[in-house]
């Protein structure tokens, strides 16, 4: 059976279009099937080092038939395929990075992986995104849709 996924691109170094490109083919080769994606925008490094440079992000739906530690260690594969170190900290520059937003209607609360994603309710670039996909979704955890998720932080 498989489960609506939604996850969110973003990168500051190198060519970031091209890198979302080649993200995008390696998870479908590795079983994810993209449903429907946002465009790409710019917006300013959170809680990131000073100065570092603006990212690009983008918000994908799709849907996966395994588990969600399964697709965890496939975005982890895909992050280091495109060339960002294991051992890379979250507060830096980045040639790609991908996270999962939601995995159907789960919440996880593992070390690891805490799903939805613990802040993507405060982060403006990932509402204006989420909302182009899926402005109906209602957040696990809030019992709100993303559109009035978004509605608050604007």
């Amino acid at each position: 059976m498989s489960e609506k996924v939604y996850i969110m691109f973003g990168g500051n170094i190198g060519d970031v279009d091209s890198a979302f490109i080649r993200a995008e083919k390696y998870l479908a080769e590795h079983g994810f099937v993209v449903d429907k994606k946002s465009r790409t925008a710019a917006s300013a490094a959170v809680d990131c080092v000073p100065d570092t440079p603006d990212f690009k992000d983008m918000a994908l739906a799709g849907t996966w038939s395994g588990t969600a530690e399964e697709l965890l260690k496939l975005t982890q594969q895909t992050e280091r395929y495109l060339g960002r170190p294991a051992d890379h900290r979250s507060d830096m520059s980045r040639t790609f990075d991908c996270d999962i937003i939601f995995f159907g209607n789960e919440t996880i609360n593992k070390p690891d992986l805490v799903i939805p994603h613990p802040r993507m309710h405060e982060r403006k670039f990932v509402l204006e995104l989420m909302v182009e996909i899926a402005p109906d979704f209602i957040h696990p955890v809030f019992n709100k849709s993303i559109k009035e998720l978004w509605k608050e932080i604007k």
